[in-house]
């Protein structure tokens, strides 16, 4: 177990190095001067150099990205050029925002998806697995800015039931707070719903062909007891690789669900990063989004063995 955890940390240091120079450089690309956006086009040349030397933009790249990298090291991604806060408070309160999202409509949809994606295949092409499949399809069909659109159009404007623009912390009122989180959890639910039912019925299908499968069935084993105890535990495991994609992605930063409902997450914070070319910010969401995609896939990688214990002799 402990070759299999290392073996795997080994592969996500040299990813997380890639990612770091290939977001410094592409920051680098971007068209735009941060000094010159702060300042303004008719701006002083002698104050605009003296901020551009502050902020370390008249330096080569390779000094940037050494002073840079060093310093994320130790837990600090600079300052923000817009706001002069730390980038890493910043992306930090931000992220638990988004994470409160994620982390439930993803959890709900797991609870709802993956039973569902298993009847579908025990009622492989009969009514049941005809309807599953049409909801999930249409589901995934529908982008996520428009299904959370139709969300505010029917509960916020039509019934009045929920809040439209705004957002309160479930820390400071956990009661209004939780009305403000209703409708981004919902509409992550119902999309993330749609591909998890596709890929749970599609692994399952694959493992009631098995032999294995036709023998518990010829020892007279019932057909509930055939999905909960043979085939189960072995259709899981391509549903929590994707599980572990979805969750990565999601928490790296859903901009669009954030910007339709006015959630102040971390997606949020790099899109009007991006807008204000705040280099620092951009380099630590994106910094931040990598780590945690990598560290979420990790983590389902190690419990890869709790379904497979195959993996662990690989």
């Amino acid at each position: 177990m402990l070759r299999f955890v290392l073996s795997r940390l080994t592969m996500a240091l040299p990813t997380l190095l890639i990612v770091a120079v290939a977001v410094f450089v592409l920051i680098r690309l971007i068209p735009g001067d941060p000094a010159q956006l702060l300042l303004g086009d008719l701006a002083d040349p002698v104050r605009l150099g003296e901020l551009r030397a502050r902020l370390g933009l008249d330096q080569s790249w390779w000094v940037q990205f050494g002073l840079w990298a060093g310093h994320a090291l130790q837990g600090d991604l600079g300052l923000s050029i817009t706001t002069g806060e730390p980038v890493m408070h910043l992306v930090w309160s931000r992220f638990l925002v988004s994470a409160q999202i994620v982390l439930v409509a993803v959890l709900l949809a797991t609870l709802v998806a993956v039973p569902a994606g298993m009847v579908a295949a025990w009622k492989q092409n009969r009514t049941p697995d005809l309807l599953l499949v049409g909801t999930a399809t249409l589901l995934v069909s529908i982008p996520t800015f428009w299904l959370g659109l139709l969300l505010l159009l029917f509960f916020g404007l039509k019934l009045e039931w929920l809040p439209v623009v705004g957002y309160v912390s479930v820390w400071s009122d956990w009661q209004n707070g939780l009305l403000y989180l209703v409708m981004p959890i919902l509409t992550l639910f119902l999309h993330e719903i749609g591909v998890l039912i596709r890929m749970a019925r599609a692994s399952t299908l694959e493992v009631l062909r098995l032999d294995y499968i036709t023998h518990a069935r010829a020892k007279g084993l019932s057909e509930s007891a055939v999905l909960l105890h043979h085939a189960f535990k072995n259709s899981f495991g391509p549903t929590w690789t994707l599980i572990g994609l979805v969750l990565g992605n999601l928490l790296g930063g859903v901009a669009v669900v954030e910007t339709v409902f006015t959630i102040p997450g971390l997606g949020r914070l790099l899109v009007d990063a991006i807008f204000a070319r705040d280099y620092p910010v951009i380099q630590g969401c994106l910094l931040f989004v990598a780590v945690i995609y990598v560290l979420t896939n990790l983590l389902i990688d190690l419990c890869y063995p709790l379904f497979d214990p195959r993996v662990l002799a690989e």
